[in-house]
């Protein structure tokens, strides 16, 4: 059999196969479906503040509830993905967000969609860090980073999806924003390709010591490469003294780096980009028009990500990322400014470019961070931290815009997004390095 490899050691040493692309498609089209619910919200509240005459603070609740769901939801799901598995987690999660996501078509008051915009919160929060770790825990160290950052680009997809069904369908009739969010019940459908479809993560059976199982996962991407088997011990991962916990002497110094990360990054992106179709409309554009400026930007997401992939394992993770971050601070700012029609897709398709890159590299930095154990906790708990911003950020932007209009506002974010760029140089470099090392 040769030498002996953990399993771990084994998967690192493969190419990337068509297992691994297999993998990346099929937890990203899970990624996808829940970026075009999250992108959904900001056209269906345009057209609310039309056809249900809402005012902004009406429309900054349906916008912020969501994402009060998603803090307990990543939360719960990063514990969840330690203890039931991160397969079965993310399954269960697409299964809650796409059927409350299909019931918010039918509501007839502001009451039941906010409560359904908040069942459809704790499936969405859960899901983004569970199938980054399940992601990362299969890629080969030399290119996980760039596995990942690919994983995040589906988001880009799911949001162009969002943008072409608030084009096409929300301005079409007076319940266009219905049909829009009856297309959020794919993912129920989808939840079975992901349970039975997809591996469970090898690190995690043989945290539970399911060495059977492990082998039989490690064995098929092995066959998909043409790599002969190597032996490896069964050996369940040790919960050690100094690494049960996220703030342990060893961790609290990148936790509490990535924690500022994520707030900050979470305040600017979801500040803005909720709400830029309602801006565009306030400053005289019509709703078609609206939303056609905002699907332009939203496909200059695209080419952020694959240069933040191909950035990730040259530069690093940390250079990336506060790199990304700094250009998304100065696109914030130009944005905020932009006056014509010109600047304002100039600066709003920098600032996608920009913004997603960097929330590729955030989510490859996330599971890198630490041990199997706790890796979806720790990832998970970022998440949920950061989405506390997320709340907030759609009730703050009615505020700033009447005490200082556009210019406060994205100003604001341009500073958050420089805090994060320090914040990210604070992280320790983990490319090219094994999951559980550093």
């Amino acid at each position: 059999m040769g030498e002996k490899l953990t399993r771990a050691q084994r998967l690192d040493r493969l190419p990337f196969t068509r297992q691994h692309t297999r993998l990346l498609v099929g937890s990203g089209v899970g990624w996808a479906l829940d970026a075009m619910d999250v992108g959904l919200i900001s056209f269906v509240m345009a057209a609310l503040a039309i056809s249900w005459k809402l005012d902004p603070g009406t429309l900054s609740v349906i916008g912020s509830i969501g994402f009060v769901g998603m803090a307990i939801g990543a939360s719960l799901g990063g514990l969840l993905a330690d203890r039931l598995g991160r397969r079965q987690v993310f399954a269960l999660t697409l299964l809650v967000y796409g059927l409350a996501t299909g019931a918010s078509a039918l509501v007839g008051s502001v009451a039941a969609l906010i409560a359904l915009r908040f069942v459809v919160g704790l499936g969405l929060g859960a899901e983004l860090p569970v199938a980054s770790t399940l992601v990362s825990e299969f890629a080969p160290k030399r290119i996980r980073g760039r596995v990942v950052v690919a994983l995040e680009a589906f988001w880009a997809l799911g949001w162009i999806l969002a943008a072409l069904l608030g084009y096409l369908l929300v301005p079409s009739s007076p319940d266009g924003w219905r049909w829009a969010l009856a297309v959020g019940l794919v993912p129920t459908l989808y939840a079975l390709v992901v349970r039975f479809g997809l591996p469970e993560s090898v690190r995690f059976s043989e945290s539970k010591g399911r060495f059977d199982e492990a082998e039989a996962s490690v064995r098929r991407f092995e066959d998909a490469a043409g790599v002969l088997p190597a032996e490896s011990p069964n050996v369940v991962p040790e919960r050690t003294a100094g690494t049960v916990s996220i703030w342990s002497p060893a961790l609290r110094g990148r936790t509490l780096a990535l924690w500022t990360v994520w707030f900050c990054i979470n305040l600017s992106y979801y500040g803005a980009f909720i709400w830029i179709p309602s801006l565009l409309v306030g400053r005289g554009f019509p709703l078609v028009k609206s939303f056609e400026f905002t699907l332009i930007i939203t496909l200059a997401q695209i080419p952020g990500y694959a240069v933040a992939a191909w950035l990730i394992e040259v530069w690093g993770r940390r250079l990336t990322l506060a790199t990304f971050l700094a250009g998304s601070a100065l696109a914030a700012v130009g944005f905020g400014f932009a006056n014509t029609e010109m600047t304002i897709l100039l600066a709003g398709c920098l600032l996608s470019f920009f913004n997603l890159g960097a929330w590729g590299a955030l989510y490859a930095v996330g599971p890198e961070l630490y041990p199997t154990t706790i890796r979806g906790t720790g990832t998970g708990a970022a998440a949920a931290f950061g989405r506390i911003a997320s709340i907030i950020a759609p009730l703050l932007v009615p505020v700033m815009l009447g005490a200082g209009g556009s210019g406060l506002v994205f100003g604001v974010f341009g500073v958050a997004f420089i805090l994060a760029a320090a914040a990210a140089l604070r992280l320790p470099e983990q490319r090219g390095l094994a999951l559980d090392a550093g």
